[in-house]
């Protein structure tokens, strides 16, 4: 293996949405994701809903990823078609009626001035 296909401790694992409409990000009740930010600063959490072909693998890399101290991150396109990124703070897949649905809880985005 060459040393530029090593992954170092902090290279990120990113979920991609590789097309489609911008996430909705939305507020939620689910006072236990403020705890996994827990800090001297408040750190708001949102959370998006995704259909996808393989949930379950998705949130694999994600337990992966954490469990070797390296962030997730949510790579999708804004209204713009620009790529934007943010952390990825909890994942979660099940079925639903409608199909696989992954549900992400992510950091809330520093500005929506931004998009």
């Amino acid at each position: 293996m060459k040393e530029t296909d090593k992954r170092t401790n902090t290279e990120p694992e990113f979920i991609t949405i590789v097309e489609g409409p911008q996430p909705e990000f939305v507020s939620h009740e689910e006072t236990w994701a403020l705890s996994l930010l827990e800090g001297h600063a408040y750190i708001g959490t949102d959370r998006c809903q995704l259909r996808t072909f393989n949930g379950a693998a998705m949130v694999e890399r994600c337990r992966t990823a954490w469990a070797e101290g390296r962030p997730v991150l949510l790579d999708y396109p804004n209204r713009f078609g620009l790529r934007r990124h943010i952390e990825i703070i909890a994942a979660r897949y099940h079925e639903v009626e409608q199909g696989p649905l992954l549900l992400l809880w992510v950091r809330s985005p520093a500005s929506a001035d931004d998009d």
